[in-house]
């Protein structure tokens, strides 16, 4: 079996420089792994081919016996890693927090301690940004991007 720590490290070797990274990286028991990448300018089609190409260069599919599926994470999933918070700075977005409190708004920083967002209101018709609220880290459940058509 193909041991995730060495997929994670090949994969990354490629994606640093690039400006990309790992937001999810799976193994099953039946050789089938799943990677999920992002970027901080996006992540397309071509450059999941080109990091499955460069993944398939290190690993023999005759002597490990794999399946290998690159994808970008998708818009609609929730962040997994402060890289994520931060490329989406300045977006829309939904936290629920442990209590499960949504609050939606525009993220306006993000570390490793909390993250500051301008809530939205509804006061009436009308939609406002309020004043900054801090959410501390331990306190979020999950954060996703308020898709906006």
């Amino acid at each position: 079996m193909i041991k995730k720590e060495n997929i994670a490290h090949v994969a990354e070797s490629y994606l640093d420089d690039k400006g990309m990274f790992i937001v999810k990286l799976t193994v099953s028991q039946g050789n089938l792994i799943n990677l999920f990448i992002d970027g901080d300018e996006g992540v397309t089609i071509d450059d999941c081919v080109a990091l499955s190409r460069h993944i398939e260069q290190h690993f023999d599919r005759d002597v490990e016996d794999y399946e290998l599926r690159v994808s970008s994470a998708g818009a609609d999933q929730p962040y997994v890693n402060l890289r994520q918070y931060k490329k989406n700075i300045g977006r829309q977005v939904e936290v629920v927090t442990k209590e499960g409190k949504k609050i939606k708004g525009k993220l306006l920083v993000a570390n490793e301690d909390h993250i500051e967002i301008s809530p939205v209101i509804k006061k009436g018709k009308k939609t406002v940004q309020n004043q900054s609220l801090q959410i501390p880290m331990e306190e979020i459940k999950q954060t996703k991007t308020v898709i906006i058509f």
